[in-house]
């Protein structure tokens, strides 16, 4: 029956998962919201299909476990160390701040200083999941802004301890405090420990459990180390993604960091998931009906509170524009440790359990908010502020015979080579922040949209020889090479295309292009046949044999790329001719031997 009785949960939480998220990403509003209002439809003050959300709630932020360690994986020592400043100055200044600020209101209104103490050290807290999700699910987790909200997310995590035992002090006297010193010494050698082992024990035991070359066993073990180090750290009172997100920092620069991603990655989706449904379920929606103001006034008033402190705090730290209010707005809700904090509080007496109720509803309340400031931002507040703060493009001094749009990685290549033979070029790069990295490695760059008829003009484009496209995005190439053509007709124009579609856009255009990745995907094929044992002679004969005859055909088909039909038939007959050709060739290669 108790099986049954889990299937039968497992049967629901799903269910609410697969209606509520897709619906949710096709309006626009997020997976995280989805998942939000799918546990408060399934909870106890829903259809009540799940009566026990806390239990539920506790099994699912192993999601939030696996989440952190998988960061962790993704960064290393030298990246953490690189974000020193933001971790313990941003970080610090926002927990120290908030709970300050909310103490100093709480006693301004009239509210027993312990109390707002207690709310002070729950609302400084964000949520880890929600906010890392959030930034992760829309690609902002690259960003200055999405790595200042991980630095502070990653101190909040770091503060448990010191506001544990700021806790016990409230509670119980001198006795409990010192008890938790003893605490903290534990911790800090238990971390030593992680560490320590992590560098020069578990990579040696990675490479035992992958010797045997059973994946199901790695999985399992993955699994083991993630758990067991979530859960040491859980005994001396630490966060249990402190722990593991050590262990991935350790573990990210070792040969088994994408096998390590690739088994975790899954379970980190689903038991997320589960601890959003898990959140919406424990909103205790009684609560409106007798405190409504209250929970709702606290909630806002909190995230509001929050984002003028970080936008504050931004603008100390040098974070200005998009990157300030992207901080803000992610990091504005109360986070899940409140919870915990909360729930100490009530147990050691030092807030009333009424009191406890109350502020854990502001927290859920406050977690629902962050998808639709997040949409807010997305579509208000970010296209505006990315408008107002654009860079000016910088004045081009020089004139010289070659101009380079886009300096990445080819580019480069191409600069590099053409001033190794002697000729001047002029560089043009859109990505501000590649601009910069060029000149702290010594070249000229210049920052601008190469698509600007006035920048173009500027760089002196009318007595150019030589314009290289070897820009990223191919809609931009695409429009770039149309204003060449349409004003600077004389010039000789060379682009990169992306793929054939870009290629026999180009080829309508009449314009010289390279495809990016032809000639590496060509030579690998080369290399396939001599692994294969064809002679190294037939292999390059086959190769230039195909270069030719894919060239030819690119061209002959440009005309007709919007007719999908005929370029499906053509296509096929040009495949046989190829292996006909091909087959050929290999005969009178035969014969001459």
């Amino acid at each position: 029956m108790a099986a049954q009785g889990f299937l039968a949960q497992g049967l629901v939480y799903l269910s609410a998962a697969v209606i509520a998220v897709p619906v949710f990403k096709r309006l626009g509003l997020g997976s995280v919201l989805g998942y939000l209002c799918a546990g408060a439809a399934i909870g106890p003050w829903g259809l009540a299909l799940v009566q026990d959300p806390q239990a539920i709630l506790h099994f699912a932020e192993f999601g939030v476990v696996l989440l952190l360690f998988l960061v962790g994986l993704e960064l290393n020592a030298q990246r953490l160390w690189q974000l020193r400043v933001p971790i313990l100055g941003l970080g610090s200044a926002q927990v120290v701040i908030t709970i300050a600020t909310v103490s100093l209101l709480a006693i301004v209104l009239g509210v027993d200083w312990r109390l707002g103490m207690v709310a002070g050290m729950g609302f400084a807290m964000s949520s880890t999941a929600i906010a890392l999700q959030t930034l992760a699910e829309k690609n902002l987790l690259g960003t200055a802004g999405g790595q200042a909200g991980f630095s502070v997310l990653l101190f909040q995590d770091i503060a448990v301890i010191p506001l544990m035992l700021v806790l016990g002090l409230l509670s119980a006297g001198d006795q409990a405090g010192s008890m938790n010193w003893e605490r903290v010494a534990t911790a800090a050698g238990l971390i030593l420990a992680i560490i320590l082992v992590g560098r020069y024990l578990l990579r040696h035991v990675l490479r035992y459990v992958a010797s045997t070359g059973l994946r199901e066993i790695f999985i399992a073990f993955s699994l083991l180390l993630v758990i067991g180090t979530a859960l040491l750290m859980e005994s001396v009172g630490l966060s249990m993604g402190l722990g593991t997100f050590l262990a991935g920092v350790i573990l990210g620069e070792s040969e088994y960091r994408h096998e390590l991603e690739l088994d975790i990655e899954p379970f980190k989706g689903l038991l997320l998931g589960l601890f959003f449904i898990a959140v919406g379920m424990s909103v205790d929606m009684g609560l409106f009906a007798t405190s409504v103001l209250t929970v709702l006034g606290l909630a806002l008033g909190i995230v509001c509170l929050k984002i003028m402190l970080l936008i504050a705090l931004a603008l100390l730290f040098r974070l200005h524009g998009p990157d300030g209010w992207l901080l803000s707005l992610t990091l504005s809700q109360v986070g899940e440790f409140a919870f915990v904090l909360f729930g100490v509080a009530v147990s050691e007496q030092v807030i009333s359990k009424s009191q406890g109720d109350v502020l854990n509803a502001a927290v859920a309340v406050s977690m629902i908010t962050t998808p639709l400031l997040m949409l807010f931002y997305e579509h208000v507040l970010s296209p505006g502020l990315n408008r107002k703060h654009e860079r000016a493009a910088d004045t081009i001094e020089d004139r010289h015979p070659v101009i380079v749009a886009g300096f990445g990685r080819v580019g480069q290549v191409v600069t590099r080579l053409l001033m190794g033979k002697g000729f001047k070029v002029t560089i043009i790069e859109i990505d501000p922040n590649q601009v910069e990295r060029a000149r702290r490695f010594g070249w000229k760059a210049y920052y601008g949209d190469a698509s600007r008829l006035d920048l173009l003009e500027s760089a002196g484009a009318a007595h150019a020889r030589l314009i290289v496209l070897a820009i990223d995005e191919a809609e931009q190439s695409l429009h770039t090479a149309r204003i060449i053509r349409r004003h600077f007709p004389n010039v000789q124009l060379l682009v990169r295309a992306q793929n054939r579609t870009d290629a026999s856009e180009f080829v309508e255009m009449d314009v010289p292009f390279v495809r990016a990745t032809f000639g590496g995907a060509l030579a690998l094929a080369e290399r396939a046949l001599v692994t294969m044992g064809v002679s190294a002679y037939s292999a390059k004969r086959a190769a230039k044999q195909f270069q030719r005859h894919d060239e030819a055909l690119l061209r002959a088909l440009a005309p007709q790329r919007h007719d999908q039909k005929e370029m499906i038939s053509r296509s096929t007959q040009a495949r046989q001719d190829l292996e006909q050709l091909l087959q050929t060739e290999r005969k009178v290669g035969d014969k001459g031997k």
